[in-house]
């Protein structure tokens, strides 16, 4: 069996676009936020905004997503990109050991404020950092190693330099032409989420180095500086384990 290629991130963090040059790669079954879908569309969905109204799959749980990740891993390599705080009530050491883990950050006044500008009642419960944080803490501590970590700005800095130090870190060839691809839909990919989130990957060719840009929060509405205060020092916790752009 296949240990799975799984990059933990927190939502509105490039996670897309990296899962997308993981695409062209061509060497691995890609998933996009399998865990992702179970939580918010599966026949018992537990996201905190739930409705009566909100999509039910029958027969998607996080159990099934469990069985469907292991079927998979037992025929090829695959590659997950997901939240870990769909399943912080899930984890094992026998469910840990099914994967290569890494993680992706990113400046949570950049997440945060991206998040409500799509859902302005989003809860704090979707954010992501806590589970993020507790999930790395928790590898580290129990494999005596911290698994590898970028960050967007980083990635989106130097995407060569970061990529190539990821690949070398989980233990894939880095191929250079991934980075690049032709804009336009991406209906090959069921998102389960219909896409809404995904206009810029649409948009866009490829993992181009770009200038760091700052977020300034302090006219935000004060839920959004409340959550930003609240994750920040998990982000910047993590950001200390970070595979450096200097690197």
């Amino acid at each position: 069996m296949h240990k799975i290629l799984v990059l933990w991130a927190v939502p509105r963090s490039t996670s897309t676009a990296f899962e997308w040059m993981m695409r062209q790669r061509g060497d691995l079954e890609c998933l996009h936020e399998p865990f992702g879908e179970a939580w918010y569309q599966g026949e018992a969905p537990l996201w905190p905004r739930l409705s009566a109204d909100s999509v039910r799959t029958p027969g998607l749980t996080l159990e099934s997503v469990w069985e469907t990740l292991a079927a998979l891993a037992r025929e090829r390599p695959v590659f997950s990109k997901d939240f870990p705080h769909y399943i912080e009530h899930m984890w094992t050491d026998a469910r840990l050991d099914m994967f290569n883990h890494s993680f992706l950050i990113r400046d949570p006044a950049k997440t945060i404020t991206s998040m409500y500008s799509k859902w302005p009642d989003f809860h704090e419960g979707e954010v992501g950092f806590a589970e993020q944080r507790a999930l790395f803490d928790r590898l580290a501590e129990r494999d005596g190693k911290a698994p590898p970590l970028i960050d967007s700005d980083d990635l989106l800095e130097a995407p060569h330099r970061i990529v190539a130090a990821w690949c070398k870190a989980v233990g894939i060839d880095f191929i250079e032409s991934a980075l690049s691809w032709e804009p336009g839909a991406r209906d090959e990919v069921s998102w389960w989420d219909g896409g809404s989130f995904h206009a810029n990957l649409r948009d866009s060719d490829g993992l181009k180095p770009q200038l760091r840009r700052h977020i300034d929060i302090s006219d935000a509405p004060d839920r959004v500086r409340e959550v930003y205060d609240s994750v920040l020092p998990d982000y910047e916790h993590l950001y200390a384990h970070r595979i450096s752009v200097d690197g």
